[in-house]
């Protein structure tokens, strides 16, 4: 069959629907929590994986007992079915705000308690020059927060950074340093000239991208250093929560410096070694130039980009 031909018949027969159910079934483990997700029948949703598969002429999902993975054909249609599903997401809203360029809504994704004044400076900016623009501020981890600027969910995201995405742009918005915790009910709350061999065989509370192939990749080099073993007893991708288990005095856990001051200030939490050169971790905006930005969401990134590029790093390092 002519190339073209293949292209045309695809456009002409291929069903939203099943490429939404391909969606949920890639952002889940097994068919039966897919249609979980979607509120339909285990078998159903086979059936539809099974259409989509026939519809494209590849194997989508590698399925085994104890085996459920996207193949290399299911990666490039999901990365295409994200950028359609935004798309189709956006529609409404962009119709409606045909008639009033002035108005508009902004959908921020933001990791988990970030903390910079300058953004909060541009926040306060935006309001007082557009007041009847709306925002929405949805707190994610931060890869959530890259797929759903990658999906075009969110009009930018303000997070931790991995692995780039070459089809999204990206610009440090602030720099901050990690520091090790104990809680009160810890053993080692409140003991000064600590060492980091002290912390030796203790057990630990974390980020869930506490890993080596992860963003927190030199936290979880200090902890190694430190030899504290591989016990992590509690993860979140809430630093909120990873705050509360170390209070709690589950294990020591890892918090930006300049956040956790207060907290150590008020006599709730106790920093422990290494006391010098703590490691830094990068904070990014993350956009995609390929969305159709509305009037308020595009001046508001671009306020937000051009105070960070007009402020020294040394303003935008938080220690």
């Amino acid at each position: 069959m002519n190339p073209s031909d293949s292209a045309d018949r695809l456009m002409r027969e291929l069903d939203w629907n099943l490429l939404r159910s391909f969606v949920v079934l890639a952002q889940s483990r097994s068919v039966t929590e897919a249609a979980h997700k979607l509120r339909l029948t285990q078998p159903s949703v086979s059936t539809a994986l099974k259409r989509l598969e026939d519809r494209v002429g590849r194997r989508l999902i590698d399925r085994k007992p104890g085996h459920f993975e996207l193949t290399e054909a299911g990666q490039v249609l999901y990365r295409e079915a994200m950028d359609i599903q935004g798309s189709i997401l956006r529609l409404s809203t962009l119709m409606r705000e045909m008639t009033d360029e002035v108005t508009g809504h902004v959908r921020i994704a933001l990791a988990s308690h970030v903390i910079c004044p300058l953004f909060d400076q541009v926040l306060a900016e935006f309001h007082a020059e557009h007041p009847h623009a709306t925002l929405s501020i949805d707190v994610l981890s931060s890869a959530e927060a890259v797929n759903s600027v990658s999906g075009r969910f969110s009009s930018f995201a303000v997070c931790l950074v991995h692995r780039r995405n070459p089809k999204l742009e990206y610009l440090r918005i602030y720099r901050e340093f990690f520091g090790l915790f104990c809680g009160p009910p810890h053993p080692l709350f409140g003991r000064e000239g600590l060492v980091r061999a002290d912390l030796a065989g203790h057990s630990a509370v974390s980020f869930e991208t506490d890993r080596l192939q992860d963003a927190l990749k030199a936290v979880t080099l200090m902890r190694a250093e430190a030899d504290m073993g591989e016990l992590v007893v509690g993860t979140s991708s809430h630093l909120e929560e990873v705050r509360r288990m170390i209070i709690a005095g589950l294990g020591i856990g890892p918090l930006p410096l300049h956040i956790a001051k207060r907290d150590v200030q008020d006599g709730v939490m106790w920093q422990l070694p290494p006391y010098q050169n703590a490691p830094a971790i990068d904070v990014h905006i993350v956009w995609n130039p390929k969305a159709s930005l509305n009037r308020a969401e595009q001046s508001l990134l671009n306020r937000l980009l051009e105070t960070v590029e007009a402020t020294p790093m040394e303003n935008r390092t938080y220690s």
